[in-house]
């Protein structure tokens, strides 16, 4: 069953109605209301999107909670993810280390920072049906994503754009106040987009060297993940790492997480996934990435991603996209522009 920190909770709480029973609410999920906020109590995710739509049935003004929650979000109520996230030197590195470390917050979605000539999108991933709740905690983590983007940068931080997948609510001005940009509802993502000005600018409490510490003791919380997302993120990184010199055979995959190839693909297998979907997956995102951002020829692309011939490159490209390579990277490029 999949898991939200108690953080996000407490945040979501604490800018609800005057009149709501707040202490009720807490309780309904095990979380003493007078007790320290700790970022490590988790709550299930199911528990979680059944506590929004409770929320949205009593509050006021249902459609800003997500707003209200994002705004109230502090990077020093996220414990060591938020230290590490304003200590890096820009917000470019703030987004690559949620990006590797959002497992520390909830078990049920991931980030991914997708870039292109104009700038990158922080995208959130998370799957399940569309329901109140969900759509509640999307537009909750995307806010809290943009206001502490706009607490740890030198500079303002206005977003390009903001996408969610699902419909809009009936009023967009409290969105249009809080984000400052364009929106997009109904989309094929989550995100927000940003510029390379804005995420190359200096993060105020930018250190390098702190935020390494950080990296250090974020890794060992992440080791300590066991569940079924963070054991195929980590497998799909140690592929994605090593396919500039061929696709790598699951021993040794396994041999670099101390353990048999056998015991490996037992362990995926009881989590849902194979190791050669995982291959799969890792050569198409690596070969989304590499036509988008780079400027290499197909069949260096192809041998980047593990492929020995260009023509099998495209064949397998074909099937994740439904595109040529060449097309993809024409239309990428041309969605920027």
């Amino acid at each position: 069953m999949g898991q939200i920190t108690s953080l996000f909770v407490r945040k979501v709480v604490g800018e609800a109605d005057e009149h709501v029973d707040k202490a009720a609410l807490l309780s309904s999920l095990g979380i003493e209301p007078d007790s320290p906020v700790d970022p490590s109590f988790m709550v299930s995710a199911t528990e979680y999107y059944a506590f929004l739509e409770r929320l949205a049935a009593v509050d006021g003004n249902p459609t800003t909670i997500p707003l209200r929650a994002g705004a109230a979000m502090c990077c020093d109520d996220y414990g060591a993810f938020g230290l590490a996230w304003k200590s890096a030197t820009n917000l470019r590195g703030s987004y690559e280390r949620a990006e590797r470390y959002g497992r520390v917050l909830t078990s049920v979605s991931t980030y991914e920072v997708e870039w292109d000539e104009g700038g990158a999108f922080m995208l959130l991933h998370r799957e399940g049906e569309r329901r109140l709740g969900m759509r509640l905690s999307n537009e909750a983590t995307i806010a809290s994503i943009v206001s502490i983007s706009r607490q740890v940068s030198t500079e303002e931080v206005t977003p390009l754009a903001v996408h969610f997948k699902h419909a809009a609510p009936d009023s967009l001005v409290d969105h249009e106040a809080f984000f400052g940009c364009r929106l997009h509802f109904e989309s094929d993502r989550d995100a927000v987009y940003l510029s390379n000005k804005t995420l190359q600018t200096p993060n105020k409490l930018g250190d390098e060297s702190i935020s390494r510490f950080f990296d250090t003791h974020l890794e060992q919380e992440l080791s300590k993940l066991e569940d079924d997302s963070s054991l195929q993120r980590r497998v799909q990184i140690r592929i994605s790492q090593s396919l500039s010199e061929g696709v790598p055979a699951v021993s040794e995959v396994a041999r670099h997480f101390a353990m048999s190839g056998r015991t490996l693909q037992r362990r995926l297998s009881d989590r849902g996934f194979s190791y050669q979907a995982l291959v799969d997956e890792s050569r198409r995102q690596l070969s989304k990435r590499l036509l988008q951002q780079t400027d290499y020829e197909l069949a260096e692309v192809a041998f980047m991603t593990g492929f020995s011939e260009q023509s099998s490159f495209s064949r397998a490209f074909k099937r994740w996209a439904g595109q040529t390579p060449r097309s993809y990277r024409i239309n990428s490029q041309s969605s920027s522009a």
